[in-house]
């Protein structure tokens, strides 16, 4: 029960987020999570130094993108507000030079947090103004929480063949099988409900490839946790850990089924 009910509610909300809500509203929240996002990873990749004050203003240069996208959502402003994060990163670095051990290695971590938080999520925001943008928002995300649930359950059931057993050592070939499985029944029936002249065969095929991105994109939020020594990435999520605990997956996906859409591959 702690995390069915709180997960319930996380989802009742984000439905709510998008077939109610404005665009503006949904920008502002967009913002806030990568903000927390932010936060959680470099807490993650940054423990031993931050202080409240730095961990807020590398939170800023790492939601920069997001929140440029935020107030003009357009494709063509991604590069250069990345560009601005990572200048400010230097920056930043320039600055604190003398007061930090391994600059360069923290440094990678920030422009990495910038491009992982920062550019991904804001896709998002990218996605949420196409046509039908906020239909294919849930379906993304039936995707990855259909295959998130399909590859538990069936990995329990009847996982033997271990996936990435280095990173992720209970994850199982049966268990991505059984997600993807799931997330194909997860995709159709919403695109059955929210856009029923959706080219089904081109969605299947897309599907199970969205499946895998997301599949990768948990894997590398492993990677993130066993570099750093972390089990969770927060705990903002009553029984559910942190944000990008529940978003890693759709963090890959949003950008990849983004230029499926603008390149018309569904």
């Amino acid at each position: 029960m702690k995390r069915i009910v709180p997960g319930l509610l996380i989802a009742g909300l984000w439905l709510l987020l998008l077939l109610v809500g404005s665009v503006s509203f949904f920008n502002l929240v967009i913002v806030a999570i990568v903000f927390i996002g932010a936060d959680e990873y470099l807490r993650m990749a940054f423990s031993t130094f931050l202080s409240p004050l730095d961990r807020c203003i590398l939170g800023l240069i790492v939601t920069f993108p997001s929140i440029v996208l935020c107030l003009q959502p357009a494709q063509g402003l991604l590069f250069p507000a990345s560009l601005v994060s990572f200048s400010l990163a230097v920056s930043y670095f320039l600055y604190r030079y003398r007061r930090l051990d391994n600059s360069y290695s923290l440094l990678c971590r920030l422009v990495f947090g910038i491009f992982y938080v920062g550019v991904l999520g804001g896709h998002l925001l990218l996605l949420r103004v196409l046509p039908e943008g906020a239909s294919w928002i849930l379906i993304a995300t039936a995707i990855t929480a259909s295959s998130d649930s399909g590859a538990y359950f069936a990995g329990k059931k009847f996982g033997k063949r271990k996936l990435c057993p280095n990173i992720s050592p209970n994850k199982t070939v049966e268990g991505a099988i059984g997600g993807i499985c799931c997330a194909l029944l997860g995709s159709i029936g919403f695109a059955v409900l929210l856009l029923p002249a959706v080219n089904y065969f081109s969605l299947i095929i897309a599907t199970v490839f969205l499946t895998c991105v997301g599949i990768a994109g948990d894997l590398t939020e492993s990677i993130i946790k066993r570099g750093t020594g972390t089990k969770d990435s927060g705990n903002c999520l009553a029984g559910h850990g942190g944000i990008l605990d529940r978003v890693d997956s759709l963090l890959f996906v949003a950008p990849v089924l983004y230029y499926f859409l603008i390149f018309s591959v569904v």
